[in-house]
């Protein structure tokens, strides 16, 4: 593959390490790594094996992807010790084999969690690399909502976080909360903490036709894609589905939910005991086009996550792809999803789901809004906050580290 690009930029050597998602299946980190290949730079990857994402080594559109085992996927406290530990050696051992092979000239750590400073501070230490930290999370915020208090570990978080930004030469944050969280809580220099959002790629997020059969022959299909986890607030969603399958007998909706997790059994047994088998569908991972299939189809899409600390300040992919689709949302009022959406959704009391029922059957019952709030959403992301539109702050950062 020929590199193009600026020429001041040749020779420059990129090692990304990112442990919750494997690449490209993480597609923040998939277009980061892609823009700074088709800008001449010399990319390589650490993160760990996922379902389609097996080979331990591939070479995929310019960068060099080095995979490791991941023994489980957490829960529990004790249980993210073990995930984060056996990572962390991973993560370690193949810096060295990148060390040895591309080289590297700064490491991009992307969180969670933040003990990647370790490797970064060491190869800045003995080998003089610089260190960028890309803030894709709050982990103090992120266990307070996991897990209800704060206590020893949230602590102990807010120093590794700390830790982290001292470390680090420049930080990226994906909205301008994480900003001022690097810039208060972390102590950066604000010239040195750069926001790069996570716009989607309309290349990906394609207008298709819809298909009927992903209806399961219902009318209207409500849409969901995210991580099946324990804070992204899918038993609200299952408790508006019951209150609108059984209390509003209307069995003329369908809800698909896209994507997997540590707990997606936990919430299909959820759905069972609520009786909405015949009514909610969770499909695990699927492809891309399987994905734009089923959000094309959806008449809603829904964002669920709870109101929480770390869910009102965290900027959530799945709103702009919706966005991108021209789908109408209904998520509850956070601030960054509020700043990016706007009006392409309405906002649900916080953690009502009986409210967020009742605006998802408002916008079914509306095709004249939903419509226009589709077509708002999309018009957003072309003029505002796709991918080339985030791109340039991306490497006003990596400029900003290499000449600084």
């Amino acid at each position: 593959m020929a590199l193009a690009g600026n020429p001041a930029t040749k020779g420059r050597r990129v090692l990304v390490i990112v442990q919750n998602l494997p690449v490209p299946f993480d597609r923040r980190v998939w277009e980061e790594t892609r823009e700074l290949v088709k800008n001449g730079y010399v990319v390589s990857v650490i993160c760990p094996v996922g379902r389609g994402y097996e080979k331990p080594y591939e070479f995929l559109d310019g960068v060099h992807i080095y995979r490791h085992p991941l023994p489980h996927e957490a829960k529990g406290v004790f249980g993210y010790f073990v995930e984060y530990g056996a990572s962390l050696f991973w993560e370690f051992a193949l810096a060295w084999k990148v060390f040895l092979r591309q080289g590297f000239d700064v490491i991009q750590a992307c969180n969670p969690p933040d003990t990647i400073f370790l490797i970064g501070g060491f190869f800045k230490l003995f080998f003089r690399k610089k260190f960028i930290f890309d803030h894709h999370d709050i982990n103090p915020e992120l266990y307070e909502a996991k897990f209800g208090r704060r206590g020893f570990f949230y602590y102990l978080m807010i120093w590794l976080e700390r830790i982290t930004f001292m470390t680090a030469d420049v930080s990226i944050a994906t909205n301008n909360s994480y900003r001022e969280i690097a810039i208060k809580r972390g102590k950066m220099n604000p010239d040195r903490v750069f926001v790069v959002r996570s716009g989607p790629s309309l290349d990906r997020m394609k207008i298709i036709p819809a298909v009927e059969s992903h209806k399961y022959g219902k009318r209207y299909l409500v849409g969901y894609i995210g991580v099946m986890g324990q804070q992204e607030g899918i038993p609200y969603l299952l408790d508006a589905a019951r209150y609108i399958v059984q209390e509003k007998n209307r069995t003329d909706v369908h809800f698909t939910l896209i994507g997997g997790g540590p707990a997606l059994d936990d919430m299909k047994r959820l759905s069972h005991e609520k009786g909405l088998d015949e009514f909610v569908t969770f499909t695990g991972r699927v492809s891309d086009q399987d994905m734009l299939e089923i959000l094309n189809t959806a008449d809603v899409c829904v964002n669920p996550d709870e109101v929480n600390v770390m869910n009102d300040k965290s900027t959530m992919n799945k709103i702009m792809e919706y966005m991108a689709l021209g789908k109408p949302i209904v998520q509850f009022d956070v601030t960054e999803g509020r700043f990016s959406a706007l009006e392409a959704s309405v906002y649900a009391k916080p953690n009502d789901a009986i409210d967020f029922a009742e605006k998802i059957l408002t916008l079914l019952d509306s095709p004249a809004r939903r419509e226009a709030m589709g077509h708002f959403g999309r018009s957003r992301v072309e003029n505002e906050l796709a991918w080339p539109y985030e791109s340039p702050k991306l490497l006003a950062a990596y400029d900003k580290v290499f000449k600084g």
